[in-house]
């Protein structure tokens, strides 16, 4: 049985400068040298950074075993010199901690926790078991290892609380697809972990949302069947509008006569919601925008302009 929605929700307390910030790999290894770099970067904002020698164990392509891993994850969280928490990448191998998370530890010290690709496992499932929000953005061996890796708006009205209203659609550039206008709650992440979940106990619960749906390299049919699939489980029936990511390398090698865009269109359009295209968070391009899920959000679509507005404070 999937997990059942806790009534209200958690949120971390905001992250302040000279804050400790714990870095944790959930999923696949990474590279050293991109890790200090990120580290060296959260140094440059202001953060402490700490991490246990264990994140640099292996496993195959994991990053160490499934029980290094969640215990790593729950210690950050129990930790009281810790104040967040931030992946070092995604990759794969998540979903193995699932069973293995002591979910009454982590809500009993509920802290800003900051990842995307194969984290939104995670994500997901924090939010839909213990209503804690969660923050879909910049990685430590990803975006904060790059120049211009991260936007810092968004951070700062994510994670800092310095902006309750904030635009994220403001500089993404986004499409228009079906214009109109919603409210809900903001939710989603990576296309593959989402309709992953399917027919598990950790089942995504999306009604009342607006989806963030985004991924990386997957071909167009591929993206089609994943959403085919959210859509015929009945997930999108209860949306009230999606926002797709900017999907990167979404595209079929060879003579492709179609947009991705008009892929999505056959499947969303009879949902009479509105949906836009290209907002830069997660697998982006640049300036990777930090969403906050779990909090309520205001969604506008029309042929002129977009936007989506954080409507409530993500962190206490």
């Amino acid at each position: 049985m999937a997990p059942n929605r806790k009534p209200g929700i958690l949120k971390p307390r905001t992250l302040r400068p000279g804050d400790t910030v714990g870095v944790v790999a959930p999923a696949s290894s990474f590279v050293q040298g991109d890790f200090e770099a990120g580290c060296d970067v959260l140094r440059g904002m202001g953060y402490e950074v700490v991490f246990d020698e264990s994140i640099f164990d292996r496993d195959l392509y994991f990053a160490g075993s499934a029980p290094r891993r969640a215990r790593e994850l729950e210690s950050m969280f129990t930790r009281d010199d810790v104040d967040a928490i931030i992946c070092a990448r995604g990759g794969y191998g998540a979903n193995y901690l699932l069973p293995l998370l002591d979910l009454k530890k982590i809500a009993a010290s509920p802290k800003p926790f900051v990842g995307y690709s194969d984290v939104t496992s995670l994500m997901t499932y924090l939010y839909d078991s213990i209503g804690l929000v969660t923050f879909h953005g910049p990685m430590v061996a990803k975006d904060f290892a790059k120049p211009d890796g991260i936007e810092p708006g968004s951070w700062a009205a994510a994670l800092t609380g310095s902006n309750t209203n904030f635009n994220v659609a403001a500089d993404s550039r986004m499409q228009s697809l079906v214009s109109g206008s919603a409210e809900g709650v903001l939710y989603g992440g990576c296309l593959s972990m989402l309709s992953a979940s399917l027919g598990t106990p950790y089942e995504i619960h999306a009604e009342g949302t607006i989806l963030f749906i985004e991924d990386i390299a997957t071909k167009p049919y591929q993206i089609d069947r994943m959403l085919m699939q959210l859509k015929l489980a009945g997930k999108l029936a209860g949306v009230r509008g999606i926002v797709f990511g900017e999907m990167l390398d979404c595209v079929q090698p060879g003579d492709q006569r179609y947009t991705l865009q008009d892929v999505i269109m056959r499947i969303v359009e009879d949902l009479r919601i509105p949906v836009a295209y290209g907002l830069r968070s997660g697998h982006v391009s640049r300036s990777n925008i930090t969403l906050p899920i779990g909090v309520r959000s205001r969604f506008e679509v029309n042929s002129s302009s977009l936007s989506l507005t954080v409507t409530e404070s993500p962190t206490i």
